[in-house]
């Protein structure tokens, strides 16, 4: 069933995931700290930080078109990112990041589940993190998240707190697995950091239901096995029992002594209600300037028309031309049907990654050499 693109905004899901790197200087921070603790901080601090911008973000993205790219550059932040839709039956993206300090990578593959009046969003997927000077390797699951009210009410979105779990590639000997860290905070606005002992100290003191409050635990040799994410108290709240839209946004200082604050969620424009609800960082990933045009491949998501139609407000061009690029895959998925071919990725290739051992989504490298000549015409 197509979806009227009413319900979009105007980017694609490739363009959507770039919104991980929004806070890429906290890979930065992981990727000098001398403190292996420091570093798992940081780490967990871009994990939380990539779901910020989900907050009040209530339109769809574009769903992606089979050999669908998206490339990003961003000297001042020192990474630069692309992205593949490398199938549609599933539907499976896959991007990878690489700067002089880590390589990111990973795919994600939606599922959605409806509940009556709420649906459930379930980006399946993991996440790979590598810290080139340390040897470092981290892994974690996209989140969950549940939009409420799809039939009757305001929408609101809510991330289940099936948490992260950074895994450190290698366990130096004696390093002990005390716990030092709790890491607090709400996925809308920031995260902090304090002693162990100075957050169960402060438990005893204050007088709030502490069993609402699960912190993120870290340990010498890695994260606790026994914790799940950042929620509670003073975080993100557990599914509701209810699609009643919260009040007021959770308080995200918890307000302990000696709290180090590790990420803070940047401001939104002024216009940001005006714009789906787009964080600045958001509102770039669409631009197009003449320079960059001329050194993008055809399949740059930039470059596709039902997303630049919908952006300059002509709903009607917009939905005729989605329906369009959809009619146009199932064309050539056809065509490949009957000619018995099989599609194959241009980007990436499915296999074994030397680092985790795992089955992955790898990118070749090809892409920066900017040879288009293999590029699918898509759009």
């Amino acid at each position: 069933m197509t979806m009227p693109v009413i319900f979009n905004e105007p980017l694609s899901l490739l363009q959507r995931m770039a919104e991980h790197m929004e806070y890429a200087y906290l890979l930065e921070k992981a990727g000098t700290a001398t403190d292996p603790v420091e570093r798992m901080q940081y780490v967990c601090a871009f994990a939380v930080s990539s779901m910020s911008s989900n907050w009040d973000r209530l339109g769809k993205p574009f769903n992606c078109l089979l050999g669908e790219t998206f490339e990003l550059q961003r000297n001042d932040l020192g990474f630069r990112l692309i992205s593949e839709q490398v199938s549609h039956h599933p539907p499976i993206s896959a991007f990878h990041v690489e700067s002089d300090l880590f390589q990111f990578h990973g795919s994600i593959h939606p599922r959605l589940k409806f509940w009556g009046k709420s649906v459930e969003v379930n980006p399946k997927g993991v996440i790979t993190l590598e810290l080139t000077k340390f040897g470092e390797v981290y892994t974690w699951s996209n989140v969950n998240c549940c939009v409420h009210n799809v039939i009757v009410g305001k929408l609101w979105v809510e991330h289940k707190p099936v948490g992260f779990k950074p895994r450190k590639g290698w366990a130096p000997p004696g390093l002990s697995k005390t716990k030092v860290k709790a890491l607090l905070g709400s996925w809308v606005q920031a995260l902090y950091a304090v002693d162990v002992s100075t957050y169960e100290q402060f438990l005893k003191t204050q007088k709030f239901d502490s069993s609402a409050d699960n912190p993120t635990v870290l340990s010498r040799n890695g994260i606790s096995s026994e914790e799940a994410g950042v929620s509670g108290g003073a975080a993100a709240a557990a599914i509701s029992d209810t699609d009643d839209i919260p009040g007021v946004l959770p308080n995200a200082d918890p307000g302990i002594p000696g709290q180090v604050l590790l990420w803070k969620a940047f401001p939104r424009p002024e216009t940001t209600n005006q714009f789906f609800s787009f964080t600045l960082y958001a509102m770039m990933l669409n631009e197009l300037t003449d320079n960059l045009k001329d050194r993008l491949p055809p399949t740059d998501s930039r470059l596709r028309p039902d997303i630049r139609l919908l952006e300059q407000g002509d709903i009607d061009t917009a939905a005729m031309e989605k329906n369009r690029l959809e009619e146009k895959q199932r064309s050539a998925r056809r065509e490949r049907k009957k000619k018995k071919e099989e599609w194959t990725p241009v980007w990436f290739h499915y296999g074994i990654h030397p680092t985790t051992g795992k089955e992955d989504w790898l990118f070749n490298k090809d892409y920066w050499q900017r040879d288009w000549s293999r590029c699918p015409d898509i759009f």
